[in-house]
């Protein structure tokens, strides 16, 4: 098989999706890991290649939240040392939704930023 540079040439003539015809083979060989299948054609050199597009890793975001940003955090009601340590460095309990809403700075202060709720 040739270097990862003998493939600039190529262009792709058809790109399917892994529940395609023409990617099922493949599917079953890669499971739910696979994402797409690309043919490509090198016309200088008259090949043909098939590629898979996968997924080798999966993690959660990590977004960046400046330190006055104020997030949500779920801390259970047994918890009474880490709800005062929370409320002593800013923290409110916001009951409509549930959560503990403290500054940025506080939660990685804490090292509560495992406890961050997204979207709330």
């Amino acid at each position: 098989m040739s270097s990862i540079s003998g493939y600039q040439h190529t262009r792709v003539v058809k790109k399917l999706n892994a529940d395609q015809a023409g990617a099922l083979k493949l599917a079953r060989r890669f499971g739910q890991a696979l994402v797409c299948v690309r043919y490509r054609q090198d016309p200088q050199r008259g090949h043909r290649y098939t590629t898979v597009e996968i997924v080798v890793d999966e993690a959660p975001i990590q977004r960046r939240f400046s330190p006055e940003t104020v997030v949500a955090l779920r801390i259970a009601f047994e918890e009474r040392a880490l709800r005062q340590a929370v409320k002593d460095n800013g923290g409110r309990w916001d009951k409509g939704a549930g959560v503990w809403r403290v500054p940025f700075e506080a939660v990685r202060r804490l090292s509560l930023t495992n406890r961050i709720i997204v979207g709330k």
